[in-house]
């Protein structure tokens, strides 16, 4: 057990607090996960439904010149609203244009880049059950941090990714640009103080890439730390279940066979299957009675659940892309979750994907397996010039990090250890 910190650091740990007064405090932006901030619609004459219900016209949308909250939208519980929720969400590849666009007829757009607004809740109405980033937000604005002075949030479209070099992705290369500028702008609104970028689950894989697509000497001057939250590093069996299956994401009431094709079209998803350099290459992920599938055939496995024309975009958008996890030369703490229940072996039937799985679990964060969590302790950990501390919570799941109250205590200690140059020294 690692001894508690010294009464000496703790007085300088409670004067990085103070040193707000000063203008002390490095700038921190919130990069979230997939479904982490609100998203919003649009329907144009263009749009096509299978049904009236999805013509709907809400007051919301007469007062907002169309627009509407697309995610978290509680009629999604509905069933047939789910099926228009569905048909808006869904995403397709133009193999022409080699990227992704929405369905015909759906604008999104996502609002307050640059502040924590829409990261705090899904659904501002119904803040109780849809609590994200508040609980972290508010611990952070407790010790001096301040929503778009010293504090900001980077919503973004989470359905689309990213692709390997080569290959465009406007919609994920745009938020990369505009992440850079809010790096840019917060460090110059504050002193020039590099930022530390926070970020949660797939946020974690965006932040990843963008520092390693920009020089060494654009990070060194920019970023102070990178604190990255139950990063998925190498993707998780949970996705395999996700295309397979469906997943509603523990939403009560809702048909995972009604929301699969969605999923299956969104291009972040694919980037969450598991890494072909992670997991034992002889163990299977997935057993059905007429074969198995192992991190090395997956393409095999997204045809033989029906989703053959998701291989080509895989095979030459992601697997490049995912194939080396490349050490971002800047200091790096990751916080985890650990000792919950996580998919580990999925086991179909004679019925198929379209029933749930039998699970055989394994450790993790009951979403992301622990050697995907754990994954750059050994890609990074003999690097040069690459600083790494990774912090693991027992039983912590993968969204209670941004709410128990002891894992949201641990990650506020490490920024203000960030700040008050302790890292290191402090035992966490």
């Amino acid at each position: 057990m690692n001894p508690p910190p010294t009464a000496a650091i703790l007085i300088a740990m409670i004067s990085c607090v103070a040193s707000l007064a000063t203008g002390g405090l490095h700038p921190v932006i919130i990069v979230p996960g997939s479904g982490g901030n609100q998203l919003e619609g649009r329907l144009t004459e263009d749009y096509k439904t299978h049904s009236p219900f999805c013509r709907r016209w809400r007051k919301e949308e007469e007062e907002n010149g169309g627009w509407f909250r697309l995610w978290f939208d509680p009629s999604v519980l509905l069933g047939p609203f789910t099926k228009c929720f569905a048909e808006r969400m869904t995403l397709r590849y133009d193999p022409v244009l080699d990227d992704y666009r929405n369905a015909p007829g759906v604008v999104t757009r996502v609002r307050n880049f640059g502040s924590t607004e829409s990261l705090l809740y899904l659904d501002p109405n119904l803040k109780h059950i849809t609590t994200y980033m508040a609980p972290l937000v508010d611990s952070l604005e407790q010790i001096g941090y301040v929503d778009g002075q010293t504090l900001f949030g980077a919503p973004y479209d989470w359905r689309y990714g990213l692709a390997a070099p080569g290959h465009p992705s406007k919609v994920g290369s745009k938020f990369l640009e505009d992440l850079k500028s809010l790096i840019e702008d917060a460090s110059h609104s504050n002193g020039g103080k590099p930022v530390i970028l926070l970020s949660h689950s797939l946020g974690g894989l965006f932040t990843h890439q963008l520092l390693i697509r920009n020089p060494p000497v654009w990070r060194q001057k920019y970023i102070k730390h990178f604190v990255a939250l139950s990063a998925p590093w190498g993707g998780t069996v949970q996705e395999m279940l996700t295309f397979a299956s469906g997943y509603t994401l523990d939403v009560p009431l809702v048909n995972p066979l009604l929301v699969r094709d969605e999923q299956r079209s969104s291009e972040s998803n694919l980037w969450l299957l598991p890494a072909p350099w992670l997991f034992d290459h002889e163990k299977m992920l997935v057993v059905t009675p007429g074969g198995s599938y192992s991190r090395n055939n997956i393409s095999n496995f997204l045809r033989d659940i029906g989703f053959s024309q998701g291989v080509g975009p895989y095979e030459t958008r992601i697997l490049p892309m995912v194939r080396n996890l490349t050490a971002p030369e800047v200091n790096v703490t990751c916080v985890v979750g650990s000792g919950v229940r996580t998919a580990e072996t999925l086991f179909y039937g004679e019925k198929g994907f379209d029933q749930q799985p039998e699970i055989l679990y394994g450790d993790g964060d009951g979403t992301v397996n622990m050697a995907s969590l754990a994954a750059v302790e050994s890609w990074w950990g003999g690097v040069e010039d690459q600083s790494l501390k990774m912090i693991k919570l027992d039983g912590v799941s993968h969204t209670s990090v941004l709410k128990d109250d002891v894992a949201v205590g641990k990650v506020v200690d490490e920024i203000v250890a960030i700040n008050s140059q302790l890292l290191g020294m402090v035992s966490i």
